[in-house]
């Protein structure tokens, strides 16, 4: 029942706060507008909370991918007869396995695939909150 009217002492219309709200827009426009409002600064704080929480979660998956490096570095790449210049490529293609095991290609192909968003970001930058809490640990797993 979203409508209940009681006689009596304390007594009078009572509805729903679904069907209130509804009533109280269709005969104010200003309770209207304050609606809306409200809701738009509710949605904004929920957007801003999950924003923080994606920040803090690439931020540690930046931070796990030099647990990466180091661990090529140390295990990976042979210490003697390696070109300091190609060294990149040891860690590209240990980036790339987890690229590829994640979102199913490489970063090249992302970059091909999107040229404007490469020139400031990587793929990773738009990894959803749970693919990054994956990576971090697949990164840690490195060492």
């Amino acid at each position: 029942m979203g409508l209940f009217v009681k006689r009596g002492k304390h007594g009078g219309t009572y509805a729903h706060k679904d069907i209130a709200f509804e009533f109280a827009s269709a005969i104010s426009p200003v309770f209207k507008l304050y609606l809306i409002k409200e809701f738009q600064s509710l949605k904004e704080a929920e957007n801003d909370a999950k924003k923080i929480e994606w920040d803090a979660k690439r931020f540690l998956s930046k931070n796990n991918y030099l647990i990466q490096t180091d661990a090529v570095k140390k295990y990976l790449i042979p210490s003697e007869n390696y070109k300091e210049n190609l060294e990149w490529l040891a860690y590209a293609v240990e980036a790339d396995v987890l690229n590829v095991a994640l979102f199913g290609f490489t970063a090249n192909a992302w970059r091909d695939e999107n040229p404007e968003l490469a020139k400031k970001n990587n793929v990773r930058d738009f990894a959803s909150i749970n693919e990054l809490i994956v990576l971090s640990n697949l990164e840690i797993d490195f060492e």
